[in-house]
């Protein structure tokens, strides 16, 4: 049985950049990614870019997480291993059910393009309060990688024989509310 739908359903989506020199203007992951998504028809909610600070990036994907009105939050950066690089951490803990695939998937893309420096790509993603929070690195090649390779399809509500748009969007707190 596909959990696909017959038609596009736009999702509402919030990107975080994690990066302590990148500026509005030098952002080229978060543009990048705002660009593919705008094109592929998803609306972007909010935007931010926090530096590397474990509970600030902690503290803003919660809120996200429990806002109505976000659906899949990308992050950009910090999922390396540099002492400073601490998204993973922030954000793991906050997933009632992790993607283990995603990050898999993501690495054997990888690996085609940087061999084994792939290794150190800490990519993950999870579902919390029905919002599925996917965890890049922050160079655009790797962004560009996870969106080819994984996003475009898996945030399209069409793909076949499933896709993330199913499992986002309803809120657990909206439970029984209409």
């Amino acid at each position: 049985m596909s959990h696909a739908s017959s038609q596009f359903v736009p999702l509402n989506v919030a990107v975080l950049t994690v990066s302590d020199t990148r500026t509005a203007e030098t952002d080229t992951s978060g543009n990048y990614l705002c660009d593919q998504l705008t094109a592929a028809g998803h609306n972007i909610v909010e935007r931010l870019i926090l530096k590397d600070n474990l509970y600030q990036i902690r503290a803003q994907v919660a809120n996200w997480i429990a806002s109505d009105n976000i659906q899949v939050v990308l992050t950009t950066g910090g999922t390396g291993f540099t002492e400073r690089d601490s998204t993973p951490e922030a954000v793991s803990c906050l997933f009632d059910r992790q993607v283990e695939g995603f990050g898999e998937l993501f690495r054997q893309i990888s690996y085609t393009e940087i061999g084994s420096s792939t290794i150190q790509s800490r990519a993950l993603a999870g579902l919390s309060n029905n919002t599925l929070i996917c965890c890049m690195p922050g160079s655009t090649n790797a962004c560009r990688t996870a969106w080819e390779g994984i996003l475009v399809d898996q945030l399209d509500s069409t793909h076949t024989p499933c896709n993330f748009a199913p499992h986002v969007g309803r809120k657990t707190a909206c439970a029984g509310r209409d």
